[in-house]
């Protein structure tokens, strides 16, 4: 068996497989024109699959490699060579959130530093069935002034939640009717993607279609896709360049700031519009039917904390006594912005994004991989992706859900990583708003650039019996901290073992 890794500027794979079976039959490698025909597909080589003799190719063994190296050198000899040129440097110069604990970014960190609980009981339906009735729910919201009345009747409350916090985020960033007539809007791109899309409208569709197909509403396929609120919020704005979503579970949100980090670097866009969200804490009251809601669904993964009698304590990372994450909704949205033209249009720079990098544990449907290797694995792409120095990461928003498994698999790779920093910082932002599925990395990126602003890290609630073999001294206590930050990672994993991590730091 051969072990290889390929990093392309997206992802990381990692995987096996047998030498002998990938070799090609001999007898049908005389002509190399296949072969030159082929290797069109790149530009070079030994670029693309490296030189060390040890990795492995798809092409199979050293052998075959050299035959496809000289039969396609004349093609490379003839190809001009690509001037080097500096990377582009990426900067957040806006923010947008709907969330348990506030929708105005400032309101949200003071609440976490403040460790105030943004979890109680549910009251948007009669949840009385369920084995769990508490979530972090998002209240006292109103999008009348950033959605249409039209739109508001017609979506999910996911996609709203999507189009409050994208452009929240963009007049965050500086950006008037004005100003915005003044970009180049082929430049200007949305990637903000779901864990789950519009569930409110396929629920009510599925319900719908028991009466009769004509009773479905014509916008359930549109309405329901994970697309649909970065396509219309691109509507709204007129922003033209690279725009689709990304669903890698509760992952999903790190994903679309990966990607849309991706196209700034590229040239293909100067800014966008990243991020995720999610409204899962729905009901859908059918009388023959009865409750069909996320809520459900995510209890019958047993997944979820019980701890009815007191909510505001459910949600419990590196605790003992955890019992099961607790579902939120909300979203979260990054306006990424190439670091000259930021300049160039005077914006406001929050922070600047460093990188980082995605990996599949390929393991379990909902466990993560025993030894962590996927997790570890993750940081170390993103570490080596971003230049970055692991003794420079000071501060860690860690995904930690509050659940049995995977809070202490998390724990143990970031100090296999990290653990010998003595200035390392850990929360959790989950223990106050609940996990926001595929909202929750792009909220806790916001958390993250508000703690390099202020220079404050939030406490960690509920962390009052700590795992065995937990250090007390690296997680954040119950009380906020001062913490001079020099470059901070936020980690994100998902459901099928989707991993994600990306990097912040001041920007100087």
């Amino acid at each position: 068996m051969v072990v290889s890794s390929m990093a392309s500027p997206l992802c990381t794979c990692m995987f096996q497989t047998p030498r002998r079976k990938m070799m090609p039959n001999s007898s049908k490698c005389k002509n190399r024109g296949g072969f030159k025909s082929t290797m069109n597909h790149f530009e070079s080589f030994e670029e693309f699959f490296g030189t060390d003799n040890r990795r492995f190719c798809i092409f199979g063994s050293l052998r075959t490699r050299r035959l496809i190296s000289r039969a396609s050198s004349s093609e490379e000899v003839m190809a001009k060579k690509k001037p080097l040129t500096e990377q582009r440097r990426v900067v957040v110069t806006g923010l947008g959130v709907v969330t348990p604990l506030g929708h105005d970014p400032d309101i949200l960190y003071n609440n976490l530093l403040e460790g105030v609980s943004g979890i109680s009981e549910i009251e948007g339906f009669d949840c009385s069935q369920f084995p769990t009735r508490i979530a972090g729910e998002v209240k006292s919201f109103s999008a009348d002034e950033w959605v249409s009345p039209k739109i508001s009747k017609r979506a999910d409350k996911s996609m709203i939640y999507t189009l409050t916090a994208g452009k929240k985020a963009f007049a965050d960033g500086g950006i008037t009717e004005e100003v915005n007539r003044g970009l180049d809007r082929s430049k200007c791109g949305i990637i903000i993607g779901s864990a789950l899309g519009g569930l409110k409208i396929c629920t009510e569709s599925v319900a719908a279609l028991n009466v009769s197909y004509k009773k479905i509403t014509p916008f359930c396929i549109p309405y329901v896709t994970t697309n649909i609120g970065s396509a219309i919020l691109a509507m709204d704005l007129g922003w033209m360049g690279p725009n689709y979503s990304s669903s890698a579970a509760c992952a999903t949100s790190n994903f679309c700031i990966l990607n849309s980090a991706y196209h700034i670097r590229k040239g293909e866009a100067h800014m966008m519009l990243c991020g995720g969200s999610d409204a899962a804490v729905i009901p859908l009251g059918i009388s023959n039917i009865g409750y069909t809601s996320g809520l459900g669904g995510f209890s019958a993964c047993r997944t979820l904390s019980k701890r009815n009698y007191e909510p505001t304590k459910a949600s419990s990372p590196w605790d003992a006594n955890r019992d099961g994450f607790v579902i939120g909704e909300g979203a979260g949205v990054l306006l990424l912005e190439e670091l000259e033209h930021a300049k160039r249009r005077g914006a406001t720079i929050y922070a600047e994004f460093l990188g980082g990098s995605f990996t599949c544990d390929a393991y379990h449907v909902t466990k993560p991989h025993p030894d962590g290797a996927g997790v570890a694995l993750c940081i170390e792409k993103a570490l080596e992706q971003s230049g970055v120095a692991r003794e420079d990461v000071n501060y860690i928003n860690a995904h930690a859900a509050s659940t049995p498994t995977g809070d202490l698999k998390e724990y143990q790779a970031l100090i296999r990583c990290f653990g010998m920093n003595p200035e390392l910082k850990v929360n959790s932002t989950k223990s106050m708003i609940g996990h926001l599925l595929g909202a929750a990395g792009a909220v806790e990126a916001v958390a993250t650039i508000k703690a390099i602003q202020t220079g404050l890290v939030h406490p960690n609630i509920n962390l009052e019996n700590p795992d065995e073999g937990v250090d007390t001294e690296v997680l954040v206590g119950s009380k906020k901290e001062c913490l001079d930050i020099k470059v901070a990672l936020s980690n994100s994993f998902g459901f099928g073992g989707q991993n994600s991590c990306i990097l912040f730091a001041p920007y100087k």
